[in-house]
Parts: C-alpha cells; sequence; structure tokens
C-alpha cells in the first residue's frame, strides 16, 4: 500500500511531502536557505535528528550553526569522531573531555609526552573518517541494561551517570566501530562535520570549533592563560572533594552526607577569597578602586559583599557599587543589531553619570548613589551617600568592570581587576562534560523569577542576546584581570534543579521556547535533589535562590 501525503509547513512555506519522509530528504529537496551546516530541525517545536521520518502534518524549521542548538549538536558528534579517531591512532590509551576553552574544547589522554605531531595524526584521521561519510546509528536499550552493560566493561563513570535516572531507557550511537553514550543529538554522519581545527596546547588536544557568530570559519585560536589556570584550580578542587562525576556527587547525596559536602565547598570559597583580600591589602597605601566583572550570573554582588567582609578583616573599610544601579532607563537601553534590547552593551549603563560620581568620590566628595528598580526599569534615589575618606576603598561590581572605557580616567596603579565566573569541569561522565553556560543560565532562571518577575520563557528568549553581549564585552576584557575566581560550587546544580525544573516545566508543546526548556530538565534530571537547608546565608548560591544575609 502507497504511503499517503502529509502537509508540511518548511520556514512558512507548505509543501505536500509522503508519510515518512526523512527531515534529511526535506531539507536536500525543499529548503533552499542554507546559510550554513545544517544539523537537525525543530518540529513543532522540538528537536528533532536528521534522520528523523516525518509522519504527520506539522511545521519544519531547521537548525544550523548559527543557532547555539545547532553548534552543540555539531560540537557533540565532532566530539565522538575525535574520540574515535584518538582510538584508531592510540588504541590503548584513554581521552576524556575535560571543559570549554575559548573557541573549542579541552581534551586530556592518557598519552605520555602528547606532542603537536600526535594531534596532526589524530585530526588527518579524523579527516579522513569525515570522507568515509560513515554514519552515527541510534540505539536504545533499557536504562536497566545499559547499567549491566557499563558495569561489565568497567565503566563507572557512566554507570554512575544513569544510576539514578528514572527514565526507563538510554540512547546510544554507534560510529563505525565503536559505540557509546552520549547526551543529546547528534549529525546524520561524519560528512557533516567538516569544520574543525586541532591544536595541541597545555599537554592536551583542543577541538577547534565554528561559532553560531561566524558559522562558515573556523576562527584564529588563542587560549586565555589565566582562565586555563581557573579551569586547573576547579580540577584541584573535585580531587580535594573526590567528585569529578555526577554519579559521585549523587552517592553522596544518596548517603545522607552532602551536608558535610556543602560545608567544604563553602570554605574552599571562602579560603579564596581570603587570599584575594590579602592581595589587595597587599597594595592598599596605592589602590583606590576595586573592579569586579563578569558573565551575567557569576554572583558578583554576593562576591563583592564577601570580598568586603575579607577586607574589613584586614584594616581597609569599603564601600560597595554595583553597576546595575547605573543602568539607563528601560525605555532608552540600546538595541543590538537584531533589534532587541542589550543590556549586555556599555552603552546600557549611564556612564556620564557614573564617571561623575566616581571622580567625586576619588576627590573625597559626597554623593548620593542611585537604586535601579528592575521591576521598575527606572533609577531610585533612596538617600544612599556614600564618601571615600582615609581608610575606605571602592569595589564596583558588574559586567563591565573590566572595560577600560569605564575607568578611564583612573590610573591604572591605582585599580585592582578582579574576574569572576562560575566555571565547572566536572563530568556527566568522561565523554559528557557539563557546560559552564548552562549553569549561569539555570542560575538566572531562578533568580529572574524569584527576584525579577521574569517566568523561564522570557529569561530563555532574553539568553541568546546576553551571550551575544557577553562575547562582544565581557569575554574580551578577561586576561585584564589581576586575579580570576571561580563561583561555581560543585553541589549547586542539585539545590537549582528543585527550583528551575518547576518553572521550565510550566512551558507548553506550542510555545516556542519548549525545545530550550526540555533540554535544561533533561540535563537537570541528571543530578538528585539537594535540600537548600545546609546553605549558608552568606553562599554566592543564595544569590540566586534566596536567603542570603546580603539581600535583606
Amino acid at each position: 500500500m502507497q504511503n499517503k501525503n502529509i502537509t508540511v509547513t518548511v520556514e512558512g512555506k507548505k509543501y505536500s511531502i509522503i508519510e515518512g519522509t526523512s527531515l534529511e530528504k526535506v531539507k536536500n529537496d525543499l529548503y533552499n536557505e542554507n546559510k550554513s551546516i545544517v544539523v537537525a530541525a525543530y518540529v513543532n517545536n522540538k528537536i528533532r535528528e536528521l534522520t528523523y521520518p516525518i509522519t504527520e502534518d506539522c511545521n519544519i524549521s531547521f537548525i544550523d550553526l548559527s543557532t547555539a542548538d545547532g553548534v552543540r549538536i555539531y560540537q557533540r558528534s565532532l566530539a565522538f569522531l575525535l574520540i574515535k579517531a584518538f582510538y584508531d591512532i592510540f588504541p590503548e590509551e584513554t581521552i576524556e573531555v575535560r571543559h570549554s576553552v575559548s573557541k573549542g574544547l579541552f581534551f586530556e589522554c592518557s598519552v605520555t609526552n602528547l606532542d603537536a605531531e600526535d594531534v596532526q595524526k589524530i585530526e588527518e584521521r579524523m579527516k579522513a573518517l569525515v570522507k568515509m561519510n560513515l554514519p552515527f546509528e541510534k540505539k536504545t536499550m533499557t536504562t536497566e541494561e545499559a547499567k549491566q552493560l557499563f558495569l561489565k566493561k568497567n565503566r563507572i563513570d557512566k554507570y554512575g551517570a544513569i544510576k539514578y535516572r528514572e527514565k526507563p531507557y538510554v540512547t546510544f550511537y554507534k560510529f563505525d566501530d565503536m559505540e557509546d553514550y552520549f547526551y543529546g543529538f547528534m549529525v546524520p554522519s561524519s560528512g557533516y562535520l567538516t569544520l574543525f581545527r586541532l591544536e595541541f596546547d597545555n599537554g592536551g588536544i583542543v577541538l577547534i570549533l565554528p561559532r553560531t557568530t561566524n558559522p562558515d570559519t573556523i576562527e584564529d585560536h588563542d587560549i586565555p592563560k589565566k582562565l586555563f589556570q581557573i579551569f586547573s584550580e576547579y580540577r584541584q578542587w573535585i580531587n580535594i572533594l573526590g567528585v569529578d562525576n555526577v554519579g559521585k556527587l549523587n552517592d553522596i547525596v544518596e548517603a545522607g552526607k552532602v551536608d558535610e559536602f556543602i560545608r567544604i565547598s563553602e570554605a574552599i570559597h571562602e579560603k579564596k577569597i581570603a587570599r584575594i583580600a590579602d592581595m589587595i591589602a597587599e597594595r592598599k597605601d596605592q589602590l583606590k578602586v576595586i573592579l569586579i566583572a563578569g558573565p551575567s550570573s557569576s554572583g558578583k554582588t554576593t562576591f563583592a559583599q564577601r570580598l568586603s567582609i575579607q577586607l574589613r578583616v584586614n584594616g581597609l573599610f569599603p564601600l560597595n557599587i554595583s553597576l546595575d544601579d547605573y543602568f539607563v532607563e528601560k525605555d532608552k537601553t540600546p538595541l543590538d543589531e537584531y533589534g532587541e534590547p542589550d543590556f549586555e552593551a556599555l552603552e546600557a549603563i549611564d556612564l556620564k553619570l557614573f564617571n561623575q560620581q566616581l571622580n567625586s568620590l576619588i576627590n573625597g566628595e559626597e554623593v548620593s548613589i542611585p537604586t535601579y528598580n528592575f521591576l521598575t526599569g527606572k533609577r531610585e534615589y533612596n538617600d544612599r551617600r556614600l564618601q571615600l575618606k582615609e581608610g575606605n576603598i571602592l569595589v564596583i561590581e558588574g559586567i563591565h568592570g573590566l572595560n577600560p572605557k569605564l575607568t578611564e580616567e583612573v590610573s591604572e596603579n591605582s585599580k585592582f581587576k578582579i574576574y569572576i565566573s562560575a566555571i565547572t569541569s566536572m563530568q556527566i561522565d568522561k565523554q559528557n562534560r557539563i557546560p559552564t553556560t548552562d549553569l549561569r543560565f539555570v542560575r538566572r532562571i531562578v533568580r529572574d523569577y524569584s527576584f525579577r518577575g521574569c517566568p523561564a520563557e522570557t529569561t530563555i528568549d532574553l539568553w541568546p542576546s546576553v551571550r551575544r553581549g557577553e562575547e562582544k564585552n565581557i569575554f574580551p576584557f578577561q586576561e585584564q584581570a589581576d586575579v580570576m575566581f571561580n563561583s561555581s560550587l560543585i553541589y549547586e546544580l542539585g539545590v537549582l534543579k528543585t527550583l528551575a525544573i518547576p518553572l521550565l516545566s510550566e512551558i507548553k508543546p506550542d510555545q516556542p521556547q519548549y525545545s530550550e526548556s526540555r533540554r535544561l530538565i533533561e540535563f537537570l534530571s541528571y543530578f538528585l535533589n539537594i535540600d537548600s537547608d545546609e546553605i549558608p546565608p552568606n553562599s554566592i548560591l543564595r544569590e540566586f535562590i534566596g536567603g542570603s544575609c546580603f539581600f535583606k
């Protein structure tokens, strides 16, 4: 019996196709607007792989490398390709993804004295596999079957990742002679993976990928050295705590030992903050201004407060200022190239007022500091007056703190610059990492709902603009910092999960934010719930979940 025809709407245009036609064929036959490599599609707001057969009337929108979803799918597929090529060259060695870095991913391997020539061989093998256009074949098995398989193969990291999951099945991918578990979707075959480059750096392999802002090329690569040191420091933290993947964290939760784990994690933060305060105290006769910058939801405000307490211990008397309080009124916010409000732009700050008050403070004058009301989108003056006297030091926090234009009238010798971000290199397992960006994203979803009156769908809509702003206005200046601080807490996603999933679950299948909400729910499902009762009131996490002693 011949298959019936169904109607699909592709990027707003209606077509009649045969039931069971794959998305890949629809793309090849009907979609002629390829701006970059197409890797998947939204089918009625759900992400589907290009191998997916269309069986009913639906709306289709293709996903390419100009989107975050597209880059994630491409990155995941390339990682599998790299791992396969690595084992073809070094069959007796091991490799694992560690963290993002600059324009790509950093991999560590067990090869003794790995060098640039070795990495070149791996890249050549990857290119050969691309030319062969081998399929990524999707397979499923029950979660119980997968657990037994991982135990049999001594893949304890992967066993731990699914040990507590409620989902009844696990998805595998087979590529040539290699089969493995990967979190998320893949491209149909290796022939799609034409854009990449490998570099040898820091004793490992850097996989360089296209970016959403320039999806058709591989940009020049330059690893930010100071940021890389923060990843290395984080590795030391997880070694101290003995938790380098989700499975080990969940074991601690299941054993009822998370309270002690929380206290140790918070103590690591406090020790680092105290060290930074000591560095500042050593230059107290010279410094006038401490600048704290970092991307959205890094915990800048709480960090500034905790640093201020440690400065008091060192005999300094800090005066705290948030750049958020100098936002222009909401209707005057500049627009980005997409016509959307660009809250990350330097021009979103009233630079004239800020510099006027900064100069007045440095000159010893008293000023009335504004407070920005995020609910009304306006500045308010609540008789908060500051004056810089002997022993005082200004602590200024905000995303633009390291931008030279913000404080160009202040001499460099009198400034101490701190870059803060929530950076994680903990893994789901050795092939699946926890993205730093997703940690901040979940923090912001929870905070924006609780303190800024924004539902999850609004934060999801704003996030691409936030990310573009970070790439343009924040990350270029991170290496100018005198010191960097990692604000992530290894336990926090178990806490954030309990608050974020109810918000994300309110987004319905007919809403455009649905696919992103499902992705985040799936990501958070790897973590067991952690109660917030034992989190101290001065924790950076309290800035996002509430109960902070700094926000009354």
